[in-house]
């Protein structure tokens, strides 16, 4: 399996400004370095999502699909286990790979939003997880309240923190024990995507972990 990332990027184009394509931005953020997204545009039929991890995949990204696999895509990620059941057993059923995991390139991950549901993602077989929200998020208004730091310490699977992260709490994230960061609002949003990228990817540089 190809070593996980440092930084992650999810899409969400209800949060572009008004006029630029999720593809223009996610141009933007693979030549500024980003090398994988989780594909939601969870509101578009599911060829539309194939076509659009397609395009992706072309710009040089690594592609990992939200909740459901798509052929371009080298991961999946699932919901929080309150609302989604899928272990890693169903999973290698669904993407029809007995006893394949050694030789596959996926990334298989959950959403989390304890430590407790981290250490049933390890037990289930995942690769990695998100934890959330590390901290308040425009994109998700009243979700919370934010993690204690301490949440993401000594955790069983490679863990990225989400929700509210940005440039500024990205090493600060990393410090407290997170694999990672995942990122949504702050990427989508921004004026520069490119830019906010890079800003993560050198705060990311700071602490001395590589993407």
């Amino acid at each position: 399996m190809n070593a996980l990332p440092r930084l992650l990027v999810l899409t969400d184009r209800s949060q572009l400004p008004l006029g630029r394509s999720l593809l223009a931005t996610m141009a933007a953020c693979a030549e500024a370095g980003l090398t994988h997204v989780v594909l939601r545009e969870l509101d578009e039929p599911l060829e539309h999502r194939a076509k659009l991890a397609e395009l992706l995949a072309a710009l040089g990204l690594n592609v990992i699909a939200a909740h459901t696999p798509l052929p371009a895509a080298v991961g999946v990620q699932v919901p929080a286990p309150a609302s989604c059941n899928t272990s890693f057993v169903g999973l290698l059923a669904l993407l029809e790979r007995p006893d394949s995991r050694c030789n596959s390139v996926l990334h298989l991950g959950r959403s989390c939003h304890q430590p407790a549901e981290i250490a049933r993602a390890a037990e289930d077989g995942f690769d990695y997880a998100m934890l959330s929200p590390y901290a308040l998020t425009e994109s998700k208004p009243g979700y919370g309240p934010p993690l204690d730091p301490d949440a993401f310490r000594d955790l069983p699977l490679p863990t990225y923190a989400l929700g509210g992260i940005t440039p500024d709490n990205a090493a600060e994230a990393v410090g407290a024990g997170a694999h990672g960061v995942a990122v949504m609002g702050a990427v989508m949003r921004a004026d520069e995507p490119g830019q906010i990228v890079r800003d993560l990817l050198a705060a990311l540089a700071t602490t001395g972990v590589t993407r």
